[in-house]
């Protein structure tokens, strides 16, 4: 018992850093999410469901529905090429293995900001894309690659795929070999084998993966800001506009303990598709 508590007792930092820097500020946003904007923008504690029933709008209705398709999206394009990514690095001899996922690591050393601005450079009308395009003859006028949909999304998926790449890596490296040797064996053709063995192995880092992409995408709002504009407005980017531009402090709290809700809904999801594919194992 005595081990137990002082155990216990180092989580204690933890435990007061959580309260004082994410339960109190929580409890504060979800706090003001109930009050109601003044005049001059200032917080007035008059309790009600405003904020909430404003959300029901169908112009707020539509912005939520485009930020979950921008964030499955960005989930799906970086599942389909950071899976054959990882396989390759987790099947790879291992003096390289440590090089390639320098690699994937690299863009990290950067700051985001900067990286996100170096695609602008790329993308947009007298970018160098379009450049090289037009000397290419491969086009006779610029194409309209930035402030839309489409650069959000490469932005997006340009930030998230080490994420998605990491944890299928780790899954992948742990595949006993032995097992996809006795598919091949006993006749399955190397996509079968893959569907049938190797992806339902691998599906622990898929899921772990797609968490790690679909939550922080809903709320990175720098993305939307530069490589959108103002044409292309998110949940994430709306919520700032809340707080710093209109000063409505009650809906943009309002809107972000929606979005919070929605995040625990997705991750209960996960963890109880880990637990009923453990039930499975175990079965």
């Amino acid at each position: 018992m005595k081990k137990k508590n002082k155990s216990f007792r180092l989580l204690y930092p933890v435990i007061l850093w959580m309260t004082c820097f994410f339960l109190i500020p929580v409890m504060l946003m979800i706090v003001v999410s109930f009050c109601t904007r003044g005049e001059y923008g200032e917080v007035i504690y008059n309790f009600n469901l405003e904020n909430y029933i404003r959300f029901i709008d169908p112009l707020y209705l539509n912005i939520f529905l485009k930020s979950l398709l921008i964030a499955l999206m960005t989930t799906f394009i970086c599942l389909i090429l950071g899976y054959p990514f990882a396989f390759f690095i987790g099947r790879s001899q291992k003096k390289w293995r440590g090089i390639l996922l320098m690699l994937i690591m690299l863009p990290f050393w950067t700051n985001s900001l900067i990286r996100t601005y170096a695609w602008i450079i790329l993308l947009r009308t007298e970018g160098i894309i379009n450049s090289y395009l037009i000397k290419l003859h491969l086009i006779s006028e610029p194409l309209k690659l930035l402030y839309n949909n489409t650069s959000v999304l490469i932005g997006m998926v340009y930030m998230m795929f080490p994420f998605m790449v990491l944890p299928i890596y780790s899954s992948v490296e742990k595949l006993d070999k032995s097992i996809i040797e006795a598919a091949s064996d006993l006749g399955a053709t190397p996509l079968k084998n893959f569907m049938k063995v190797i992806f339902p192995l691998t599906m622990p880092g898929v899921m772990a993966g797609a968490l790690l992409v679909f939550v922080p995408t809903l709320g990175y709002f720098f993305i939307p800001d530069l490589m959108g504009g103002s044409k292309v407005v998110l949940l994430s980017n709306l919520i700032k506009n809340q707080y710093l531009m209109a000063r409505d402090w009650p809906f943009g709290s309002a809107i972000s303990v929606l979005l919070i809700i929605v995040m625990l809904i997705i991750i209960g999801l996960y963890f109880k598709g880990i637990k009923s594919k453990d039930k499975g194992q175990v079965t």
